[in-house]
């Protein structure tokens, strides 16, 4: 039993041993099955690695071998250009020396051509300032057998001559000046110009209220306020750019303004104004009085540029100098009587072009002289004179033709009128300040100041009469020739001048003319 338990045993463990020695000689096949699959697949990946670097290699090589040739061809096709263009370059290089060589062998022809002719020249030259020489000699020795003939020098024949023929002229000129005396006395004449003022002032009509300069703005407690705040800060700043004075009044709900500077009343009106209207103004006019009081400035400048260019614009004139143009502008501010200078400049303007018209003259001319005719009482708060005198410099100092200053400074008689379009400026000037309502004055202040005028002219001795003429703007003192002499005349002017400077206050210039007339009468019986 026992043994057949062993044998049992010993058999179960030979069959084990077996059967694991079959199990793992299995298990190495395997495995070196397995390790040989694996060997296959790598070398299979290898060889198709190495086949898929081989085709790189080879699409890299053809790539690079294509765009070799690209290159290449680029190279080549340049270089053909490029020598192409070199093969152009010399041709032309050949063509331009063949050129020039022409050129240059035409030029020295033409120096020998132009030497020759200088030579030519020059002998002529020599030839003629010869002959010239000989005239010379021939004329001096003929003209010295006819003075010895004449008895004469030719320069007393010629001053002689000069002397007569003077005199002829001068005597000419006295029968032309005397016959347009005589027919400037016509009444036809007068009739003429009558009918052409009648149809210049017929066909223009504008009708505009007159227009008063108020010197005191009731602007309120408020304004007021705002203006004498910060220690007057804003009240200064009016002041320094304005060039005008102010003054609050007691109340402290108005200002009045002192100053003959229209522009300048006209900026403080808009300022005052705009402070009444924005309250939020007056926070800017604290911040920066000065700054705030320039733009109110230049706001009242760009106006004055505008209504410049529109007064010429309307007149069909071409513009003047910008300084002219802004001083025509300047002129909407300026007040004559209550009379809108601007509006009197445009209507004067169209007066003067018509009867220009009228009489077949330039009527762009007549409308040019008229409408610059006052630009000079802008500047009469600046400049002491007569706004004729001032407006005239300014207009011969800015390049404007001399018929046009002449007719600026003679419309008011400061200068002699030297041309018809001075007469015409004059004229229109008159009608359009002398038009039914275009002006107020106090016939009283009028009459006094003429008065006076007149009073100082008597208080000399040897004057017979004194008459205030062309509106106060000039004194004519007519003397006896048997009590006062030239040199006296000449003096009388002069205080008369300096009196009426003295005791009266009048704009502009007033011009004092002394008159001494000598006149001699005979009698034929």
């Amino acid at each position: 039993m026992l043994i057949a338990l062993i044998i049992g045993l010993t058999t179960a463990v030979l069959a084990a041993g077996f059967s694991t020695s079959i199990a793992r000689k299995n298990a190495e096949r395997e495995q070196r099955e397995r390790v040989a699959r694996a060997k296959q697949a790598a070398d299979a990946l290898v060889a198709a690695a190495k086949n898929e670097a081989q085709a790189h290699a080879r699409s890299a090589h053809a790539a690079a071998l294509s765009a070799s040739l690209e290159q290449r061809s680029a190279a080549v096709t340049e270089l053909s250009s490029v020598a192409a263009t070199l093969d152009a370059r010399e041709a032309a290089l050949a063509n331009a020396d063949v050129e020039i060589s022409s050129t240059v062998e035409t030029v020295e022809q033409r120096q020998r051509g132009i030497d020759e002719a200088s030579r030519e020249i020059q002998s002529l030259r020599d030839r003629a300032n010869g002959l010239e020489r000989d005239t010379e000699k021939r004329i001096a020795g003929v003209a010295s057998v006819l003075e010895q003939r004449a008895s004469v020098s030719a320069k007393a024949l010629i001053d002689d001559m000069t002397s007569r023929w003077l005199q002829d002229a001068q005597a000419r000129a006295a029968a032309q000046i005397r016959a347009v005396e005589q027919t400037a006395a016509d009444p036809a004449y007068d009739r003429q110009a009558k009918r052409l003022m009648e149809i210049a002032g017929t066909r223009y009509h504008h009708h505009y209220l007159t227009e008063r300069n108020v010197a005191t703005l009731r602007c309120g407690p408020e304004i007021v306020s705002v203006l004498i705040d910060n220690d007057n800060a804003i009240h200064r700043a009016l002041e320094q750019v304005s060039g005008i004075t102010l003054h609050v009044s007691d109340d402290k709900d108005a200002v009045r303004m002192e100053g003959i500077d229209g522009v300048g009343r006209e900026m403080i009106r808009r300022a005052l104004a705009r402070l009444e209207r924005k309250r939020e103004a007056a926070d800017e006019a604290r911040q920066s009085p000065q700054e705030w009081a320039q733009k109110a400035q230049e706001a009242v400048a760009q106006d004055i540029r505008m209504l410049g260019k529109k007064a010429f614009t309307t007149l069909g004139v071409q513009k003047a100098h910008p300084e002219i143009v802004d001083l025509v502008g300047a002129l909407n501010f300026r007040t004559s009587y209550t009379q809108n200078q601007w509006w009197h400049a445009v209507e004067a303007a169209y007066l003067a072009s018509m009867i220009a018209a009228e009489m077949g003259l330039d009527v762009r001319l007549a409308r040019r002289a008229t409408l610059m005719h006052d630009i000079g009482k802008a500047l009469t708060h600046k400049i002491d004179g007569s706004h004729a005198v001032i407006g005239a410099d300014i207009a011969r100092r800015l390049g404007e033709a001399e018929i046009v200053a002449n007719a600026i400074g003679s419309h008011h008689n400061d200068e002699p009128q030297n041309s018809v379009y001075a007469y015409l400026v004059a004229a229109a000037d008159a009608m359009s300040g002398a038009r039914p309502g275009a002006r107020r004055e106090m016939a009283e202040g009028f009459s006094a100041k003429v008065e006076d005028l007149e009073r100082i002219g008597f208080e000399r001795r040897g004057v017979s009469h004194a008459h205030a003429v062309h509106g106060g703007r000039e004194l004519r003192v007519y003397v006896r020739e048997r009590d006062v002499d030239d040199a006296t005349v000449v003096e009388m002017s002069g205080e008369i001048a300096a009196q009426i400077s003295e005791e009266m206050t009048f704009p502009g210039q007033i011009k004092v003319t002394v008159i001494r007339a000598f006149e001699a009468v005979a009698t034929a019986n």
